[in-house]
């Protein structure tokens, strides 16, 4: 879960297979970036995040880490 704008962004982990990735629209990418990678340690999944501007949209995109 992270906070975008004070509203909660729910990601289903069940979904979130090695190899796939997935975008979150923000503009605090920091704070979001934060939370995500928090939240992926917490449950043990290795992830990437980057913060990017994709279709002129600021957020951060997440990867989950092949092993």
């Amino acid at each position: 879960m992270a906070l975008v704008f004070g509203h909660r962004v729910e990601v289903d982990w069940g979904k979130f297979t090695p190899g796939s990735s997935f975008f979150i629209p923000c503009v605090d990418r920091d704070s979001v970036e934060k939370s995500i990678r928090k939240e992926c340690k917490a449950m043990g999944l290795r992830c990437v995040t980057k913060q990017v501007i994709e279709n002129n949209i600021c957020g951060v995109r997440v990867w989950r880490v092949i092993v």
